[in-house]
């Protein structure tokens, strides 16, 4: 009988066992090394957008790649050399309009569900999440006929983020102390 056909001999059990084990820890390290940094969250969150100050619900989505905000009126425009756009954001809960007028990071190509490409303006924003304070970028659409106005992708879910795809709102966006830390030490 040749060796792959013989029966296992004893001990080979746990040697495989042992090695499963080995295998395991070295190539899952970089998956939980980090998790006491991470924010256990649920898959919708509230959140507010810093200047100016607008809560508002965000759905966390590991499958899109870049963060989305629901705008309206984007204007593209150049100046002093720069690219600009201004948008407005309207308060869901209170109705009141803000424009707001940011420097363009760059645009980006969205692949829409049904296979078309969307060019949206990038531009960068700055998002209390979960007690904490992201600067991170989002593409400006019209996200009106969704129920949630910000969508957060995996790019800046991997600074802070595990989701628990069964919760919502498991967190708070309470960042008032660190903004209040900022403007006391300018």
């Amino acid at each position: 009988m040749s060796r792959i056909d013989s029966p296992m001999r004893h001990g080979e059990p746990a040697l495989f066992s042992v090695l499963l084990v080995l295998w395991f820890l070295v190539f899952s390290a970089p998956a939980w090394a980090n998790n006491g940094d991470l924010e256990i969250v649920g898959w919708v969150e509230r959140a507010v957008l810093l200047d100016p100050l607008v809560p508002l619900k965000a759905k966390l989505d590991s499958g899109a790649e870049t963060s989305s905000l629901d705008v309206e009126v984007i204007k593209k425009f150049r100046k002093g050399g720069k690219r600009w756009v201004r948008f407005r954001l309207r308060d869901r809960e209170t109705g009141k309009d803000h424009v707001i007028v940011r420097e363009r990071v760059r645009t980006v190509a969205i692949v829409q569900h049904n296979g078309t490409r969307q060019a949206r303006p990038v531009v960068k924003m700055e998002i209390c999440i979960a007690g904490r304070i992201l600067e991170t970028e989002v593409s400006l659409i019209d996200r009106s006929e969704f129920n949630y106005p910000l969508l957060l992708g995996r790019t800046v879910l991997a600074e802070f983020a595990l989701i628990d795809p069964g919760n919502t709102f498991l967190s708070e966006p309470d960042c008032f102390p660190s903004l209040a830390d900022r403007s006391a030490n300018p």
